[in-house]
């Protein structure tokens, strides 16, 4: 997982992650800059008959694979209530080990929805945010910027309801991957996670006045009693529809095939060390699954691998 060679995208990731710290009141040393607070959990993904039809990716051929996932909370903030709407989105992130040291990884949020379309867009809007505080002219930066970017205002304004538990939120890839057959057959796809337990949320007042690691301990109490079971899907892009940019959705009048089920186990025995140590990847870099166009993601991962590196420094 190197950093990019393009300078100008390295030095726009270093920035992202200085900006992510600032939003959350300075760095937390060894923690995340965003989706700070979280638990890792191991189980094993089994796919469906029609994955390997869609890509030679290993783990749709082998009967089964082992899986690390990690739940998150948003924000760069360690131990912000479970309850507090800036809790949301969500984060599932989910790496499948395929032997030695391959793996690829599946990232999800509880909304479909991304601010911008670039990750210097992302920049802007941070400082934007940033310098909108109390005593800020009117209109403010951040108003200025959501009048000007659309997508940014969607982002915003769409709902982002707590979830009753983690294992009973739906999880989307915001950014378009393309599969790859044995033949050579190419689809650009779009992940999404769905809990076998079915969605279910809770009005912010219910959730406000819930206990401030409620989902962390919820999961804890019903993985104990057997596992907690999800969906891989993939939604399927046609002809024309935008594959490089993560603020435009496509029809949900497209095909969303199952690529097999999540199996969640057990906790990891020591879950702060490994989140600690484990860097996700939103590039795939595994046969059969390939990254599309999309500027957010040599961004995304020079964010998560440069902040990865600060995290195993400060351990």
């Amino acid at each position: 997982m190197p950093l990019p060679s393009d300078d100008q995208v390295a030095q726009t990731s270093k920035d992202l992650v200085a900006a992510l710290h600032a939003a959350a009141g300075g760095e937390h040393p060894g923690y995340r800059p965003a989706h700070a607070k979280g638990l890792m959990l191991h189980g094993t993904f089994t796919p469906s008959v029609e994955a390997k039809s869609l890509s030679s990716a290993p783990h749709f051929s082998q009967p089964s694979t082992p899986i690390l996932v990690r739940f998150s909370n948003s924000t760069g903030l360690p131990q912000i209530p479970d309850g507090d709407p800036n809790s949301n989105p969500r984060g599932m992130a989910i790496r499948f080990n395929l032997g030695g040291r391959t793996h690829t990884d599946v990232i999800g949020h509880s909304t479909p929805y991304f601010p911008t379309r670039t990750g210097a867009e992302f920049l802007e809007l941070l400082k934007a945010i940033g310098s909108s505080g109390p005593g800020a002219l009117s209109p403010s930066p951040a108003e200025v910027f959501l009048g000007s970017h659309p997508a940014a205002l969607a982002f915003v304004t769409a709902p982002k309801p707590t979830p009753t538990s983690f294992a009973r939120e739906q999880y989307f890839g915001v950014t378009a991957l393309k599969f790859v057959t044995v033949e050579g057959k190419a689809i650009y796809f779009r992940y999404r996670i769905v809990p076998v337990a079915g969605v279910e949320t809770m009005e912010d007042a219910t959730a406000k006045e819930k206990s401030p690691n409620f989902l962390h301990e919820e999961l804890t109490k019903i993985i104990a009693d057997g596992p907690v079971s999800f969906k891989l899907m993939a939604q399927l892009a046609e002809e024309g529809d935008v594959t490089d940019d993560a603020t435009v959705h496509w029809p949900e009048s497209r095909s969303v095939v199952e690529l097999g089920v999540v199996k969640l186990e057990g906790l990891e025995t020591d879950s702060d060390k490994e989140q600690k140590q484990i860097i996700f990847d939103p590039i795939p870099r595994v046969q059969g699954i390939e990254p599309s166009e999309d500027p957010l993601l040599d961004v995304r991962a020079a964010v998560y691998l440069i902040s990865g590196k600060e995290r195993r420094a400060a351990a």
